[in-house]
């Protein structure tokens, strides 16, 4: 499918200025946000508004999309490319696997500098609950292992500010510049200074408690707010409980996803329940009134006289509640005529005399008949 125009996601002009697109991606990611939108689509189309946002806000970015549109995107990887020379097995791959970075002029730098802000890694976590914990919704506390942003350092890895220095190779770019001489002639190259790993910053004290690192790896409880209706093998996102980001970055986030412990009596089938009550002969010919279980507690069902074996009846509203909705879905209990395998003398009495009172015409009787001839 194709991408539709990043002016057109944001409903901006050309000419639009910065504060005019802070302003659209505001409000259009507050509508669409996943946390907030259950609506089909909603997901995709804020993926949409975040990457036409991040393309539209860097200078480099929105220059090489006006010249070239989407097709200068390609490869880019939300970063810095140029046109067909960004990735996908192009000119820059070879570069970058014989000099170690990309060129100078073609790929915007080789990628995106170490030094700026970056997105925590998020998080995967299953929990386990029962059957009546995810038709109900409940709280429960999980355990993850995570990496924290130091708090004697605030994440800068220095023992104090003034132990934090621009690096004097890159000058704080993070990458140095050096020229190869290859076969097609001289090239500028660019590769992660090794001065500073890429961080554009040099700690001449490191921190005592982080010992540099700017996160400390630690064990968080977290409370998770079950919804009512989760199903098995669905999952939540809880926003920024991942891994912490670095450079001022923001945190990740933390996926649960559950493991629904089947129920004795009932089955689920989406947000309807189903359940198999057994009668006796008497009930079905004679009809009755018997009770049965539901999630929320025993009613009466009336079962009609006539009624046959496998009828299905269904109960509106008695099912599992709507995920983000006020709506339930139903029971649907099927009857099994139980049969016993002993009778007294009495009951046996009763029956052939039943037996020979019963009719036996009538078209399943024919039909059964007609199968002999």
């Amino acid at each position: 499918m194709a991408k539709r125009d990043y002016y057109e996601v944001l409903g901006v002009s050309k000419n639009a200025t910065e504060q005019e697109l802070k302003r659209a991606h505001r409000q259009l990611a507050k509508k669409y946000h996943p946390d907030v939108n259950t609506e089909a689509g909603a997901e995709e189309k804020f993926k949409e508004i975040q990457e036409a946002y991040e393309v539209l806000m860097d200078p480099q970015k929105k220059s090489t999309y006006d010249q070239f549109g989407h097709a200068g995107m390609d490869g880019m990887g939300g970063a810095g490319g140029f046109g067909g020379f960004g990735g996908g097995g192009g000119f820059e791959d070879i570069f970058e696997g014989m000099f170690g970075g990309g060129f100078g002029g073609f790929g915007g730098g080789g990628g995106r500098s170490t030094n700026s802000a970056r997105r925590g890694a998020d998080l995967e976590k299953s929990l386990i609950i029962t059957f009546e914990e995810a038709a109900f919704g409940a709280t429960k506390e999980i355990t993850v292992n995570r990496e924290e942003e130091c708090t004697k350092c605030a994440g800068s890895g220095a023992r104090s500010k003034d132990d934090v220095k621009t690096c004097t190779q890159c000058s704080g770019s993070g990458r140095v510049i050096g020229v190869q001489n290859t076969i097609l002639g001289r090239i500028q190259t660019q590769t992660v200074c090794p001065s500073c790993n890429g961080n554009g910053k040099e700690v001449t004290h490191k921190c005592d408690s982080c010992h540099g690192r700017g996160t400390k790896n630690k064990t968080k409880t977290i409370e998770v707010k079950i919804p009512a209706g989760i199903n098995h093998g669905q999952q939540i996102r809880l926003s920024g409980q991942g891994e912490a980001g670095t450079n001022g970055g923001p945190a990740g986030d933390l996926y649960v996803s559950f493991r629904v412990q089947p129920h004795d009596f009932f089955k689920r089938d989406g947000y309807d329940l189903r359940c198999e009550v057994p009668i006796t002969f008497s009930q079905a010919a004679l009809g009755d009134e018997i009770e049965i279980p539901t999630l929320d507690g025993k009613i009466s069902l009336k079962i009609p006289a006539g009624t046959q074996p496998e009828t299905e009846f269904r109960l509106k509203g008695k099912g599992v509640k709507n995920i983000g909705r006020e709506l339930h879905g139903s029971l649907y209990v099927k009857v099994k005529l139980a049969v016993p395998k002993k009778l007294t003398s009495r009951q046996k009495a009763l029956l052939e005399e039943f037996n020979s009172l019963e009719d036996k015409s009538g078209s399943l009787w024919e039909r059964f008949k007609g199968a002999f001839k």
